[in-house]
């Protein structure tokens, strides 16, 4: 689970809240909400914001409304939000996908600047799994394996540009070692040719990952988290297990447009906070085999979003990766 450290350095991200707050004028948010709201979901499941709108509904006696909006690779979701009114009515369910697209290619809202971070939810990590013809029973053995044989082993991805794709350019710039990338059209596609042996390996997110390693179908070699997740407590790190550093995961967590008043965005997740912590919603978010995120503030939400663009500028930099 991520640690409360990685969404620390409020201050960094203060005058995002500030901004919302200046912008607002004086509304206390006490009024809030008098009618639906709207939680617009781009790409990846949409089970966080479907509990957690469940949630908000009970709480406040408003519905709260989940609209899937997928396609341009969250852009579509994304810039309805950031064009709507900034009254805490139209949230955006964020996720792994809209950094990594900030850092790959800008589109036509900016994460940081158009947006207000309100609330950190959920995380998922990726099993790094490899078929198990292959003659590696550990991370370690693997980068050997791949040292030794340049280019010869191959990874899937559910396409360019998506976490999956970027765990493995992170994986390969770390450990230093030359393995091949296969990007497909999505998840399906990838996991079936990485189970048939097609290609040798996969960073595949838990829920889908999980039950193949269990059932024999692939073999696990660790997990992408900073610390080992009770999700899958006998498989490592990737980063204890001879790669500090590494960490990529999944994750949600709510936005709502930049201006939206500070104190709707601190009552929104003051709410949500108290909803991640009930027990059937964390037995449901375990049994769709995500990690309930520490408890945070919208700063520093708003701190780890920059720390995770600036991470995968970086990696960008380095190593050209792209989406065409």
């Amino acid at each position: 689970m991520l640690k409360l450290s990685r969404l620390g350095s409020a201050a960094v991200a203060m005058s995002v809240i500030a901004t919302a707050a200046g912008a607002a004028g004086v509304d206390d948010g006490r009024g809030f909400p008098s009618k639906p709201m709207r939680i617009i979901v781009g790409p990846g499941p949409d089970i966080v914001g479907r509990l957690v709108g469940q949630k908000l509904t009970e709480a406040w006696g408003q519905q709260v409304i989940v609209e899937t909006r997928p396609g341009g690779g969250g852009n579509i979701a994304g810039e309805m939000v950031a064009k709507a009114t900034p009254d805490g009515y139209t949230l955006l369910l964020a996720s792994a996908a809209y950094t990594i697209n900030a850092a790959l290619q800008p589109g036509s809202f900016d994460l940081v600047k158009d947006f207000a971070p309100v609330v950190f939810c959920a995380t998922a990590p990726f099993v790094l799994a490899v078929h198990p013809s292959v003659a590696a029973r550990t991370v370690q053995e693997l980068v050997a394996l791949a040292k030794a044989k340049p280019g010869v082993l191959i990874y899937a991805s559910s396409g360019n540009g998506t976490p999956p794709h970027l765990a493995g350019e992170l994986f390969k710039s770390i450990a230093g070692v030359n393995i091949l990338h296969v990007p497909y059209k999505n998840a399906a596609p990838a996991l079936i040719d990485t189970v048939a042996g097609q290609v040798q390996m996969m960073f595949v997110i838990t829920s889908v990952g999980l039950p193949q390693v269990q059932n024999g179908k692939l073999r696990g070699l660790g997990v992408s988290s900073a610390q080992r997740t009770p999700l899958a407590p006998t498989l490592p790190t990737i980063a204890e297990s001879g790669l500090p550093g590494y960490e990529v995961i999944g994750w949600n967590g709510l936005i709502a447009p930049a201006g939206t008043p500070a104190a709707i965005v601190n009552k929104i997740n003051a709410e949500t906070s108290r909803a991640l912590k009930q027990p059937d919603v964390m037995q449901r978010f375990s049994g769709a085999f995500y990690d309930m995120a520490p408890a945070n503030t919208p700063e520093q939400y708003a701190t780890y979003i920059r720390q995770e663009i600036a991470k995968w500028s970086k990696l960008v930099k380095e190593t050209g990766a792209r989406v065409d």
